[in-house]
């Protein structure tokens, strides 16, 4: 029987701690969005993970929590989960992860002074330090043109954080057109409410225009649970004749994030989303009817991973990504990462952060990071127990794939 190599783990583990990372889903603003941007504890508290955990408590309806200020619901949130009880959750020891990698003292349970040490943090100094500590390089920010903040800074031609590359965000129009096709009118574009030809002709306009404007990576929304493709729905004629034909043409990756259950709880806001089963059939039609385009695709319930990885076997056009929200766990991404190896070996994208406020950044990594390369350390080990010789060179090779090289190869683009 072959001796245990001992030294493979540390290596991997090595290899995983000095990656440098590229986020290839995030929703984070640069500086140029300022009034977009979330940062510091207040945001890091008022999170709708822990609103939804608070609430949980039964120390305020929602619609009380709502009425509070952001200082007021953050001390709320405090109280609840970090001093009445033990912060056991992800979502509430990421919070204690900034706080210590920051270099403050958690012991002693003070919000104040921590309001204090990221007030005296300007938007620069923040991200900067946020980055170096998350050893992020670059993130991917989805970019929504019917959001009217975003829509006029973009219009104003702004100078971005070179960190930061855009995405462009088509949720509005995929899931809501009865309502955005009069925005699209009052901008000039001659579209009807039903999606005719002369409707896709401006649609694709608008792409053409945004996408001119933009420089995107990649084009994308979010979809329903109940997704379904091809049908009847404006939904699936404005992606087969409108975004999948611009995006082959440019030669732009379409990320659809599927499994959302918007609002079950409404008086909790976007605290109150869930998550449900999809169809995988849909999936599989995208892929088969569009080879030429690339689909970058993550699913939001537990029980779609199994098939859109035996699933991404079949099509090459097919990139799995991340352990998207309600997965974005410890547990979850251990169970998930171990199925992708198996199933695909590193011809995947393990993770990505989908932060909300900056300093999500730091935790959210750092926490994948760990549960990432624990399991790619097994799966070395194993390796090495054949004989098989497991360099340096191959390791750090397989580990940049994960963190970022699959994704600009995706996207035909150098890593930036």
């Amino acid at each position: 029987m072959r001796l245990r190599d001992i030294t493979v783990r540390a290596r991997v583990l090595q290899a995983v701690r000095d990656a440098r990372i590229t986020d290839i889903h995030t929703h984070l603003f640069s500086s140029n969005f300022e009034s977009l941007t979330l940062r510091g504890i207040d945001d890091l508290l008022t999170y709708h993970y822990l609103v939804a955990e608070t609430v949980r408590w039964g120390v305020t309806t929602p619609e009380g929590f709502w009425k509070r200020s952001k200082r007021e619901q953050a001390d709320l949130v405090w109280k609840t989960l970090f001093i009445d009880h033990s912060p056991v959750s992800e979502a509430a020891k990421g919070v204690l992860t900034v706080l210590n990698r920051f270099g403050l003292d958690t012991s002693s349970r003070n919000l104040d002074s921590y309001r204090e040490f990221f007030d005296g943090l300007s938007a620069q100094e923040h991200t900067d330090r946020v980055f170096e500590l998350a050893a992020v390089d670059n993130l991917v920010m989805t970019y929504d043109p019917f959001n009217e903040v975003e829509r006029k800074t973009w219009q104003q031609h702004p100078k971005l954080d070179a960190r930061f590359k855009p995405a462009l965000r088509l949720d509005a129009m995929l899931n809501e057109w009865e309502s955005t096709e009069d925005y699209m009118r009052f901008w000039g574009y001659d579209v009807n409410d039903y999606v005719d030809i002369k409707t896709c002709r401006e649609v694709r306009r608008f792409l053409e225009e945004w996408i001119d404007c933009m420089d995107p990576v990649y084009i994308a929304s979010s979809l329903p649970s109940d997704f379904a493709f091809p049908d009847a729905s404006a939904r699936s004629r404005l992606i087969s004749e409108c975004v999948l034909p611009i995006a082959e043409e440019r030669g732009l990756p379409v990320a659809f994030m599927i499994g959302v259950k918007r609002r079950v709880n409404t008086a909790l806001k976007s605290a109150g989303d869930s998550a449900a089963i999809s169809d995988l059939a849909s999936v599989e039609r995208l892929c088969q009817l569009y080879p030429s385009n690339k689909f970058l695709i993550t699913m939001l319930a537990r029980e779609n991973q199994h098939g859109l990885c035996v699933l991404s076997r079949k099509f090459s056009n097919l990139m799995v990504f991340g352990c998207w929200w309600f997965l974005n766990t410890p547990s979850m991404i251990e169970e998930i990462t171990h199925m992708r190896l198996d199933l695909l070996g590193f011809s995947m994208i393990p993770q990505h952060s989908d932060s909300r406020v900056l300093d999500h950044l730091i935790y959210k990594w750092e926490h994948s990071r760990e549960v990432i390369g624990e399991v790619l350390a097994q799966h070395y080990e194993k390796l090495a127990a054949t004989g098989w010789t497991v360099s340096d060179e191959d390791i750090r090779r397989d580990v940049a794939d994960l963190f970022g090289g699959n994704f600009w190869s995706l996207a035909g683009r150098q890593a930036q």
